[in-house]
């Protein structure tokens, strides 16, 4: 096993996913006190290049405008939430999977912008081995996945005389990510782990290490494993939330994000195997999940009943899905359905409601409409993005260099999730689409 995916211990629990309306990350946040411009990030450059009687001074050397406010915002973010000598970010104590895989995630964007001095290249390669580092302490091999954790009984949608056994079927015992630091092993986020998957992928194009390969398909073995296929089930198919018997919803963002990583490990394997999981999951959403104004919702209950909520990063996924497929199979109904979405996405998600959002969400979503354009150059291309992170720069960036999910007057506060979404949006946009996946 490489040293790069060695794991030590401690920490505690993680609660399941929240919307954004009862999310553990607050909204909070406060205007900056001072805007600050992408020329004070560049190396050498002071923050006011004085101009001399009407000439402008020469551009000193180094990164401007997406680059420099990437690699700043990537700066406060390891300044403000990252553990010297840990692997790890603060939280309880802590930062949970999701959150850190997002950390993951930016420091894999910063990693593939190019043109940076040799130095830096130098600090992203060793970031990344960090993060590695980091995430191995997540690894958890269960000595059985089919027992409830204490406490936890399976969701009864009816009342107990009237419910039917529970359909879902408990997935096999296998090694994947704890939702925290382990040990303790708490449950293992299907959505958090291919979130993983699909960076360590991005990785895996850097050096081709095998065991950075091995690891991602252990979770696409997770993953796939959690195919839930009782018959009884309510459109039957798709992955669970977690695998805790106690989350019996099956998501578009389980099986949206994990047809994009099948469809990576297919372009890097050839296995088959991957390309046939990547169709069944993806039209496994469109069949269950997608709404009559074309868009997905969030997820649908072991009886059938479907939360018609809509957030971005599930049209996000699905967009991103479809691209891959018609990039794999040369089938042109993957690349016209992608092109649907990213339509009705459009039309439904105006700025007002993405800065509504968490920017988690948002980065997601940005981040397969731009490569859904790398193919077939729609509009908005990039330019949706730009406008987003331009406002979020500059009404809701501290002078600390941190990000805060909403304007004043809510009261200031950071998290490690928003920061790592608004460096991956300056950092995309600073790269080739061909990084993405």
């Amino acid at each position: 096993m490489s040293a790069l995916l060695l794991w030590v211990s401690p920490a505690w629990g993680r609660p399941p996913h929240a919307a954004p309306g009862g999310s553990r990350y607050p909204a909070g946040g406060e205007g900056p006190r001072r805007i600050a411009h992408a020329s004070e990030f560049a190396r050498g450059a002071s923050a006011h290049t004085p101009a001399g009687r009407g000439r402008k001074a020469k551009p000193k050397p180094g990164l401007h405008g997406n680059p420099a406010r990437a690699l700043a915002s990537f700066a406060a973010m390891q300044k403000a939430f990252y553990i010297p000598g840990s692997g790890l970010y603060l939280g309880e104590p802590y930062s949970y999977l999701w959150p850190f895989s997002q950390a993951l995630a930016a420091t894999v964007s910063v990693a593939n912008i190019p043109g940076q001095a040799a130095k830096q290249a130098v600090v992203n390669s060793r970031e990344l081995h960090v993060r590695l580092y980091g995430l191995g302490k997540y690894w958890s091999t269960p000595t059985s996945a089919s027992e409830p954790l204490p406490g936890e009984q399976p969701e009864v949608e009816e009342s107990p005389a009237e419910a039917p056994e529970n359909p879902g079927v408990p997935p096999p015992a296998l090694p994947s990510y704890s939702g925290n630091v382990v040990p303790p092993a708490g449950a293992s986020y299907y959505d958090d782990n291919e979130w993983v998957g699909i960076e360590l992928m991005r990785i895996y194009k850097f050096h081709h290490e095998a065991s950075v390969l091995e690891r991602a398909e252990q979770i696409m073995a997770f993953v796939m494993a959690g195919w839930q296929t009782n018959p009884k089930l309510a459109c039957a198919g798709g992955v669970p939330f977690s695998d805790s018997p106690s989350n019996t919803d099956r998501n578009t963002v389980t099986d949206g994000p994990g047809a994009e990583l099948a469809l990576q490990l297919y372009r890097s394997t050839g296995d088959a195997a991957y390309l046939q999981f990547a169709e069944m999951a993806y039209e496994w959403v469109r069949r269950c999940l997608m709404l009559p104004n074309q868009l997905y919702a969030d997820h649908i209950r072991q009886k059938g009943v479907i939360d018609p909520t809509v957030w971005s990063y599930n049209q996000g996924s699905m967009i991103g899905a479809g691209v891959l497929l018609y990039q794999v199979t040369h089938n042109g109904a993957f690349l016209y359905q992608a092109r649907q979405t990213a339509k009705a996405a459009l039309a439904y998600f105006t700025m007002e409601r993405l800065l509504g959002e968490n920017p988690f969400f948002v980065s997601v979503y940005l981040r397969n409409q731009m490569y859904l354009d790398s193919v077939t150059h729609d509009p908005p291309g990039p330019h949706l993005a730009q406008a987003y992170i331009n406002y979020v720069w500059v009404n809701r960036r501290l002078s600390s260099g941190l990000f805060v999910w909403a304007p004043p007057p809510s009261p200031p506060s950071s998290q490690l999730l928003v920061q790592a979404a608004d460096v991956q949006v300056y950092a995309l946009l600073s790269t080739k689409p061909a990084t993405f996946f």
